[in-house]
């Protein structure tokens, strides 16, 4: 029989067991410990929490510290201590284990999306079992349905006892429907019309588009995040003194509509009455003037303030004062509505760059990567060439997003850690081409590439394609950085077969085998050189209905040719991105010349110029000319002709039909080929955050010209239209719905839809 009591406890309990300690408690020396009650713990795991061990002298204060210690583990309801002949014995009640977690109703988020979430907050199979973290859960499931616009979601949690002390849980959610705002109301406007202001914001009523961006569902944050751009927009016209009186947002006792109004108070129109810098000039205060982008006189703008301030520190940070700040001091005088600007210049303190950490890249290879890299470790900090770097792995278009930060290194306050941080992309891709006509209804064709094989950079394409007109096999390969200077290597292995029965030229077919090796090389950041070798076995093969001017050229020089070929060509990328670009230039260059059974030249030049007309609208210009001649009063082979018409061409005309015709309206292409676009970029509506969709209103034109035929404006055609790009999940797609301008009836081949698409895997 157990003599002593020492306590008897619970949490709520500890002070009255406090009590009955001081009035029966007797210290003694304990002689051994024992552990009761225990069906999964192991008794180690016990006496690691203890304050006391075998031969201790236990004491009131001691065992009121071993109940409070394992308390505190969470693995027990109840817990007892008593002494039976200088024992210590342990008697404990265990809380239950979670042996399942049941997930019902759940259709909003991934079951193992879901289980994270609850594994987050506590919650998990094998875990002992709390009454408390399980209501935690359930708020925490509440918040993440409010986050997604559920606002009537109902969670609700049943606990069943199962055998061996453990528990089984089922988590039932109704969902419900998403909340959809249905009003968003801008109050005490004057200046500018509600509309507009409305079309700066991103949460929206229910549009076409909506089901796509979430714009209708409710956030809090992106509900701050308006409410600064509506703060923006105004003090970037002028109005200093603008204000976000309230904002309420109000739901619908069924919590399925929300209403939003915000109550804005504009204040007066300000505008700049000086601007002067101040603080340690340590670049001339003539090339710091020459970046400041607001002037005397303008309309008070704070994104000229903000470009002028980052103008400066990034000047600055080319010299190494990666730590640079330009603070716009504004003095305004309220009676006059004038604001007078002092930007003050801290360079800081010179640093060098200690270490240029990359982090993301779970498959492409670091050297991949640093490869890239124009800012080097040990040199000193420079801002151009750190976002030239940043630029430059954009490029390799192997990667989703690129973002860069700098860290001060600790204790060392001339040193700072360069973080590149990149999120890896779908570098494989099967496309797929169509297009859609009266004639040929439905045309496909596809290709299989990697162009980061194994994550090394390389590019390699296998395309097997057996399409009505075209039935190619070939292999590509190129290593860009063949060597470390970045000369570039790679080779091609094709058979092709062009069966042009079926399109709008000529009906002939080709079957060719070839290959060749081709090489690249950086001549700086923006410019490369390509040249390349190639050779190639053509079989050409016409039908009785094939134009008289393909007949001839076979009488003349049989129908199996053996040529070779050399080309060489030049590039300059200044775009700001290759898969979306919003500013820069593209051009390219390139000659080719052959010899052999076939002997002729071909040159050709390409631009695109991208132009912001400002933070989401962008204007691109792009033209593309083309000139391929026969040597020594050679025939150039038909085959060989330019073609327009179609994608990237002249949308809005039947591919390759524009240009000379035969006599049965088949078109025989030209020897020069004259190309030009003006296209508007523009963010969907209720899509303007999304980088990866837009749209474009777009006028196009060209034409080709036969050898014999004079160049003329007046034979030019054109067409306008509207077009979408979206880099969606699974590729690349291209949308055009354009009307041809100038059709010439009983000419020309109009197709008004057209579009090109491409999956990733």
């Amino acid at each position: 029989m157990r003599k002593r009591f020492l306590a008897v406890a619970a949490c709520a309990l500890l002070v009255a067991a406090t009590g009955v300690l001081g009035q029966a408690f007797r210290s003694f020396v304990i002689k051994d410990i024992r552990v009761e009650g225990l069906q999964r713990t192991e008794p180690g795991t016990v006496f690691s929490y203890l304050p006391v061990k075998v031969g201790d002298t236990i004491t009131e204060e001691k065992a009121q510290q071993a109940l409070r210690a394992l308390f505190a583990t969470g693995f027990f309801r109840d817990v007892r201590l008593e002494a039976e002949n200088d024992v210590l014995v342990i008697l404990v009640d265990e809380r239950p284990a979670i042996a399942q977690i049941d997930l019902v109703g759940i259709k909003e988020f991934q079951p193992e999306a879901m289980r994270r979430i609850l594994r987050d907050a506590g919650l998990a199979e094998g875990r002992t079992f709390d009454r408390s973290i399980l209501d935690f859960a359930e708020q925490e499931l509440k918040r993440q349905y409010l986050s997604r616009g559920r606002y009537a979601a109902e969670v609700q949690t049943t606990v069943t006892p199962l055998e061996r002390n453990r528990v089984g849980i089922s988590v039932s959610v109704n969902e419900g429907d998403v909340a959809k705002i249905r009003s968003v109301n801008i109050v005490g406007s004057q200046a500018f019309d509600e509309r507009v202001l409305l079309d700066q914001i991103s949460l929206r009523t229910p549009g076409w588009l909506t089901w796509y961006t979430k714009a209708d569902q409710y956030s809090k944050p992106k509900l701050a995040a308006d409410l600064e751009t509506l703060k923006s927009f105004y003090q970037d016209r002028g109005y200093v003194d603008f204000a976000i009186e309230s904002t309420q947002v109000s739901i619908t006792p069924d919590r399925k509509d929300i209403y939003i109004t915000v109550n804005v108070i504009e204040g007066e129109k300000y505008s700049v009455s000086d601007v002067k810098l101040d603080g340690q000039m340590l670049v001339p205060r003539e090339e710091l003037q020459k970046l400041v982008r607001v002037k005397a006189g303008e309309v008070f703008s704070r994104q000229r303030i903000t470009e002028t301030t980052k103008a400066i520190t990034d000047r600055l940070g080319n010299d190494g004062y990666a730590f640079a700040n330009a603070s716009a001091i504004p003095q305004i005088d309220r009676g006059a509505r004038t604001v007078a600007l002092t930007i003050l210049v801290d360079p800081g303190r010179r640093v060098y760059v200690r270490r240029i950490n990359v982090a993301g890249n779970t498959k492409t290879r670091d050297e991949v990567v640093r490869r890239e890299m124009r800012q080097l470790e040990g040199s000193y900090y420079d801002t151009s060439k750190i976002q030239l770097s940043k630029t430059r792995i954009d490029r390799t278009q192997y990667f989703k997003d690129v973002s860069v930060e700098t860290a001060p290194v600790a204790e060392s306050a001339d040193q700072v850690d360069v973080n590149f941080t990149v999120e890896e992309k779908p570098t494989g891709a099967l496309l797929f081409g169509a297009g859609f006509s009266s004639v040929d209804k439905f045309v496909v064709s596809g290709s299989v590439s990697q162009a980061n094989v194994f994550g090394s950079g390389k590019f390699v394409s296998v395309q097997a394609n057996s399409g009505k007109v075209n039935r190619t096999y070939s292999l590509s390969y190129l290593n860009p950085y063949f060597t470390v200077d970045g000369l570039g290597q790679g080779f091609d292995l094709y058979s092709r077969r062009v069966d042009a029965s079926s399109l709008a030229i000529g009906a002939y077919k080709t079957d060719t085998q070839g290959g060749g090796v081709k090489f690249s090389y950086p001549l700086s950041e923006s410019d490369s050189v390509s040249f390349g070798l190639a050779g190639e076995s053509v079989k050409l093969t016409l039908f009785d209905n094939s134009p008289i001017s393909y007949k001839n050229f076979s009488s003349a020089f049989g129908n199996q040719y053996t040529y070779g070929y050399g080309n060489a060509g030049w590039a300059r990328e200044r775009r700001d991105s290759a898969l979306m670009p919003t500013k820069g230039t593209l051009t390219r260059a390139s000659v080719e010349l052959a010899g052999g059974d076939l002997q002729y030249y071909r040159a050709s030049l390409s631009e695109q110029w991208y132009y912001p007309l400002s933070k989401s609208n962008t204007i691109l210009f792009s033209g593309e000319f083309g000139y391929v001649h026969g040597l020594n009063n050679l025939q150039v082979p038909f085959f060989k002709n330019f073609y327009a018409g179609g994608p990237g061409s002249v949308r809005g005309y039947r591919p390759f039909s524009l240009g000379p015709q035969d006599v049965q309206g088949n078109a025989l292409g030209g020897t020069r080929k004259v190309l030009g676009s003006v296209e508007f970029l523009f963010p969907v509506p209720g899509a303007q955050t999304d980088k990866s969709l837009r749209l474009s209103t777009f006028l196009d034109g060209g034409q080709v010209f036969g050898a014999s035929e004079k160049f003329g404006f007046g034979d030019i055609r054109y067409s306008a239209g509207i077009g979408l790009q979206w880099t969606s999940p699974f590729g690349p797609l291209r949308l055009s719905l354009a009307q041809p301008l100038n059709e010439k009836k009983g000419f020309d081949r109009p197709e008004r839809l057209q579009f090109t698409f491409g999956s990733t895997f």
